[in-house]
Formats: C-alpha cells, sequence, structure tokens
C-alpha cells in the first residue's frame, strides 16, 4: 500500500491555473478510469471542482509518480505547474483526504458542500471500477471522519459559504435584494444554493437556462421561477440583475461584447455576475465595463477571508480529530497487512495436522469416538502452541514501521504462499461491497 495524491487548489494555484486542469463532469469517469489503468496506478480517484483538483492513488509496489499521468493525460510538463502543485504520500496523504472531506481545507472552513462533491466523486470512480479494497477503505474512513468533525465541534455552525457570501456582496453593491432577478446559467448544486440564498434575502424572480433544457425546467419549478432554453440566453440575459454562471464550458461564454450589449439593453442598470464556474464562463475583462461587477471564485474566496478567525478553535478541535483518526487509520492497515499471513499460516499448519492424522490412521486401528476426539484435541494443542509465538511477533509487528521484514520472514520460515493474501482482500472488498448503501 502506497498512498499518493497531487494536486492543486485555491490556495496553491490561481483559478487560471485551476481551470487549464479542471475535469468537466462528463470527462471525469474516463479520467478516473484512465488514471487507474495507469501502469504505476492499483486505484485511483480524481476530486475536480471549482476550487481544487486532485488525484488520489494507491500505487503499485509503491512505486511511479502521479506526475507521468499528469503529463500523458493533459499531454502537457507538469512543471509548468510545479510552483502551483503540492503533493502527499502515506500518512500525509491520507490526513489530507480526512481534512478536505471534514472542510477544514476549503476555502471556507466548515462549508458543508465539499463533503458531497467529494462523495460523489468517489461514486465516479467506483462506479468505472477504479476504487476498490484499499482506497475504498480510505474514502470510507474520510466520510466517518467528516461526520465526525460536524458532530463533535461547531465548525458548520453559522455556516459562511460561497453562497451566502453572493448575498454579501450583492448587497453591496444594489443596497437591498428587494425585486431584483436572478438568472442561474447551469444548474448545478452550488447555483442552486445562492440562487435559495439570494431568494431568501428579497430577490423576487428567478430564470434558468441550461444546456439540458429539462434540467433547467426542474431547477425553475423549485423556485416557481422560469426555465429559458441555452440557445436564447443572450437575449433574454438583459432581464436580470445578478447571473450566478457554473458551466462546464472550457470557453468564456460572456465576453466584453456582451457586456456592452447588455449595458445598452439594461440603459446602464448595474448588473452583477458571480462566475463559480472553473474554467471561468465570464471574461475579466467584463469588469471594466461600467455598471458591470464580475466576482469570480477566487475573488470570492477574499471575501471570505474575515470569517475564518470566528471558526480557528473550533477548526483546532477538528484538526485533533483528524490527527488522531489519522493514526487509528494508519495502525487500521498495518493490522490488515499481517492479517493473510496469519490466515496462511493457520491453514498452511491445520493441513500439515490432517495430512499427519491421516497417515497414521491406518496404523492405530480402529478408535472409539472418544479416542478420536482425543487425537484431535492433542494434536490441534500442538498446533495452537507453535502458532502462538509467530502469531504473536506477527501482531506486534503490525505496530511497526519495519513490520514488512517480519511478515517475510515469516512466509519464507513457513514456506507460504499468496493465496490467503488474494482472498483476505476479495473478502474485504465484498465486505466493502456490503455496507456502501448505510454508508453513503
Amino acid at each position: 500500500m502506497k498512498f499518493q495524491l497531487i494536486g492543486v487548489n485555491h490556495k496553491t494555484a490561481p483559478v487560471e491555473v485551476r481551470e487549464r486542469l479542471a475535469i468537466p463532469e462528463s470527462r471525469l469517469p474516463e479520467a478516473c478510469k484512465k488514471l487507474a489503468e495507469h501502469p504505476s496506478v492499483s486505484e485511483g480517484m480524481i476530486v475536480s471542482t471549482c476550487n481544487r483538483v486532485e488525484f488520489i492513488a494507491n500505487m503499485k509496489n509503491g512505486t511511479g509518480d502521479l506526475r507521468e499521468f499528469l503529463r500523458e493525460y493533459f499531454e502537457v510538463d507538469p512543471g509548468q505547474f510545479e510552483t502551483h502543485l503540492y503533493e502527499f504520500c502515506e500518512d500525509d496523504a491520507i490526513r489530507h483526504i480526512f481534512r478536505v472531506a471534514a472542510s477544514l481545507d476549503s476555502m471556507v472552513v466548515g462549508e458543508p458542500q465539499i463533503l458531497g462533491q467529494v462523495k460523489e466523486a468517489y461514486a465516479t470512480a467506483r462506479a468505472v471500477g477504479a476504487v476498490r479494497a484499499q482506497l475504498d477503505q480510505l474514502l470510507t474512513r474520510a466520510f466517518a471522519v467528516a461526520k465526525r468533525v460536524r458532530t463533535e465541534t461547531a465548525i458548520g455552525s453559522s455556516s459562511v459559504s460561497v453562497a451566502s457570501v453572493a448575498v454579501e456582496l450583492a448587497k453591496k453593491i444594489f443596497g437591498s435584494l428587494n425585486g431584483k432577478s436572478v438568472y442561474l446559467v447551469g444548474a448545478g448544486k452550488m447555483s442552486e444554493l445562492s440562487a435559495r440564498h439570494l431568494l431568501a434575502h428579497g430577490a423576487e424572480s428567478l430564470f434558468v437556462a441550461n444546456r439540458t433544457y429539462d434540467r433547467a425546467i426542474r431547477l425553475a419549478q423549485k423556485f416557481d421561477g422560469q426555465a429559458i432554453e441555452f440557445s436564447r440566453l443572450y437575449e433574454t440575459c438583459d432581464r436580470a440583475d445578478i447571473v450566478i454562471t457554473s458551466t462546464g464550458s472550457p470557453h468564456f461564454i460572456f465576453r466584453p461584447e456582451h457586456g456592452a450589449k447588455l449595458m445598452a439593453l439594461r440603459k446602464n442598470k448595474p448588473m452583477f455576475f458571480i462566475d463559480i464556474a472553473v474554467p471561468r464562463d465570464v471574461d475579466p475583462v467584463m469588469n471594466e465595463i461600467d455598471g458591470i461587477f464580475v466576482y469570480d471564485i477566487d475573488d470570492l474566496q477574499q471575501a471570505v477571508s474575515t470569517h475564518v478567525a470566528d471558526r480557528k478553535k473550533e477548526a483546532e478541535k477538528a484538526e485533533a480529530i483528524v490527527n488522531g483518526e489519522v493514526a487509528k487509520f494508519h495502525a487500521r492497515l498495518q493490522t490488515l497487512d499481517v492479517v493473510p499471513t496469519i490466515v496462511s499460516l493457520q491453514d498452511h499448519l491445520e493441513t500439515i495436522r490432517q495430512a499427519e492424522i491421516d497417515r497414521v490412521r491406518g496404523r492405530l486401528g480402529a478408535m472409539t469416538t472418544e479416542q478420536e476426539l482425543a487425537v484431535e484435541a492433542l494434536t490441534r494443542g500442538i498446533v495452537n502452541k507453535i502458532m502462538h509465538t509467530p502469531i504473536s511477533a506477527l501482531k506486534t509487528a503490525a505496530r511497526d514501521p519495519e513490520s514488512t521484514t517480519v511478515i517475510d520472514l515469516v512466509r519464507r520460515l513457513f514456506n507460504l504462499h499468496d493465496e490467503a493474501k488474494e482472498t483476505i482482500a476479495a473478502k474485504a472488498t465484498r465486505s466493502s461491497d456490503s455496507g456502501k448503501g448505510a454508508q453513503n
């Protein structure tokens, strides 16, 4: 087992770098499959949101570098992103995943959206067979850690999110949201959450345009709004005071020529664009047009930075929980490493015991039931005494960083093979499968 993670996020890379590595939802299954099929990777998954793009893998034989995958998949030299990339291995990778799921690494500490995004990424990777045994256990534990942090700390209280910050900024621009109209371009969850906040603070009407018209209809119906076919976006967008845009487009949807036309149609009434897409939907040059205000995801990060101090004490409690969970998970993985060897040793000695009984049975002649039980008890007792010392040594070794040396020595001494190891892994995967409904 060797967990490795490489990525960029809102802390290490500006949005123009993140959008070059972002993978749209439609391409995520294929990307996960390619990651898991990479020669150095045993299992893998990808988290791609507006604030982060991370590649997580269980590497084969503890070798390989995920930069090789980045080079092949994006057809770029990862060196050009080197100053923005971060990389974690083993316990550091486990800790990072736990922190991300628990929203300790988010733009807004304690925001709940990231856990749902990680669960969706996990479900996508698992559906294509990219996540199986150990990575499956890691993510399942990460979700449990996130729940514990949410339950045992107040980190999520008085929640500040991108959506609530958008409301604050809109109020600064318009003074009041009463009677204002909101236009959603893209029908994603973040857009829906932002719309819900704006409407709750006085915004009056809602328009929704999405490339899949049925999805626009469903979202519009939630708020008694109006669905608009995406082809009519530019001819209807002037109706909006606030535009929230979050699509998967690789190019700008709104450019300066659109902004100039909108201002003419609106007779220079102000217009607020909240661009939470990565890659961005709104050309930042639009900000230079009088009456148009554009905030992208990094601008929103700056706007929420003042809220971080309020959660510092709760975040410290959460970090302590995460550190304890990392240590427990590490110990559990090490214990699992010795289980196949213990099972293999037990099977090996039981085979010898049965063979020896069969070999001498003819010389012993017919035995009563009591004699059969006595022989059984005698031989089992001998085998158990023989197994006691190596099994104790293996269990002790599970807590030692050099446990691999002890495991290899026992396997060589008793001439054990890998069948049990493969059986245990298969059982662990089946057990994990059966419990997924409750976990998610």
